[in-house]
């Protein structure tokens, strides 16, 4: 009796675990992109970028093909899990594959600086 109540609850467990849906970071949708980023080089210190602003590598903005100006990203590097939430301010990248270029204080939060390219997956914010 105990041997069938056990296997009742096994199956009742993997059942909820198979249905559990990852979480997304409180006020990002569930819609993903996922591809290669990349950080800005130093020869862009201190000049515009598409919206105007001076770039600066020390914040926490990137360049992206298409999303809006002003846009909350969160970008995770799928080979360790980390996350930084960053702001689009600036269009690129120009490198085939690349859907992401980050400054390097972005890159340094998510430890993509010395591989300088990573695969990663990017959530916006609403």
């Amino acid at each position: 009796m105990l041997k069938k109540y056990s296997l009742i609850l096994s199956l009742l467990l993997i059942l909820l675990v198979s249905c559990h849906r990852k979480s997304t970071p409180a006020g990002f949708r569930s819609e993903t992109e996922t591809g290669y980023a990349s950080f800005y080089a130093d020869k862009f210190e201190g000049r515009k970028t598409a919206n105007g602003e001076i770039f600066n590598q020390s914040k926490l903005t990137a360049a992206h093909k298409k999303l809006p100006f002003g846009t909350q990203v969160m970008v995770t590097n799928l080979a360790n899990g980390r996350s930084v939430q960053v702001r689009i301010n600036d269009r690129g990248p120009f490198v085939s594959g690349r859907i992401i270029d980050l400054t390097k204080a972005a890159a340094k939060e998510i430890d993509m600086l010395g591989a300088g390219v990573a695969k990663v997956r990017i959530r916006f914010k609403r």
